[in-house]
């Protein structure tokens, strides 16, 4: 008789087991990072969020240009460790390169106008903390991939969603943007998912319903076979941009697909083809110093 009472409880457990074991795992960021110094940016109730820096040899002295990347993963989920190769690459060629985390629906149940406050928070705490890390407060790039690009170009876009309680005399608007296959439009249709990302605010959020002149220097690297975040958006944010007296730069590959540019696509091709126009860029702002075209 007992056990007969115990089968249906027991029976649910199995049935609860197994949906937990379906469901997806996102996973911690790291605390630390090989070769970076890590900072606490920011605090938000328990949650703490870094960044992490890594700086060029020689960096004790100077102002030296710096740029922050922020990690793809649909306001959902993503690695703080995604920009690490193009950060080591820069730090190498002379700038002060910071991978940053921020807080995503997986970890924190957050909607897309808290990554976007996340980022607009990272660039303020660099710039607030210029002399300390060596770093020119005129000369600070953003740069990020899918939604990570998002929150870097809302960043330098978007008049809102700034955190609260923090100095607003301090900008939060990068200098300079390098983006790879960013969304750029968030009013179209999205896959469900997405949507419940925005809350039905997604023209709030969106960078190319807010175009105006002063958006940063820009340069956009993009899969023409991008099924995920279409070519035709980025396409038509750089021609907007640039007939509202902005520099805007594009950069198509054919063939490519989303997350073309991560090192372990395609043995890397399209990461180092990125990675020498990405330093093309910056030399011209005159954030890296001039180098021959082979390459990196």
């Amino acid at each position: 008789m007992t056990r007969n009472l115990w089968r249906p409880v027991l029976l649910c457990l199995c049935v609860s087991i197994a949906a937990a074991a379906q469901e997806p795992v996102v996973p911690s960021q790291p605390l630390a990072i090989d070769g970076a110094v890590t900072h606490i940016y920011k605090s938000i109730g328990q949650t703490e969020l870094r960044l992490h820096v890594f700086a060029p040899s020689g960096v004790g002295s100077g102002q030296n240009p710096a740029i922050v990347f922020f990690f793809g993963g649909g306001w959902t989920n993503g690695t703080v460790g995604q920009f690490v190769p193009q950060a080591q690459y820069l730090a190498g060629r002379g700038m002060v390169a910071i991978v940053a985390d921020y807080r995503v629906f997986g970890r924190h149940a957050t909607s897309a106008f808290e990554a976007i406050a996340d980022a607009k928070s990272a660039i303020r705490w660099v710039r607030s903390h210029a002399k300390e890390l060596h770093v020119d407060p005129a000369r600070i790039a953003a740069g990020g991939g899918s939604s990570g690009g998002h929150i870097a170009l809302s960043a330098a876009v978007l008049g809102a969603f700034d955190q609260p309680g923090e100095d607003m005399t301090i900008s939060s608007k990068p200098d300079a943007l390098v983006l790879f296959n960013p969304a750029v439009d968030t009013t179209h249709e999205m896959p469900p998912v997405l949507v419940e990302r925005f809350g039905g605010r997604g023209a709030e959020g969106s960078p190319l319903q807010h175009i105006h002149r002063g958006i940063p220097p820009t340069v956009i690297f993009h899969g023409k076979a991008d099924t995920t975040v279409p070519y035709a958006d980025v396409e038509r944010f750089c021609i907007e941009s640039k007939k509202a007296g902005n520099q805007c730069q594009l950069f198509g590959y054919e063939g490519a697909t989303h997350g073309f540019f991560n090192p372990s696509r395609d043995a890397g091709k399209w990461y180092h083809e990125t990675l020498l126009e990405m330093d093309h860029f910056l030399a011209r702002l005159h954030y890296l110093a001039a180098r021959a075209s082979a390459r990196p």
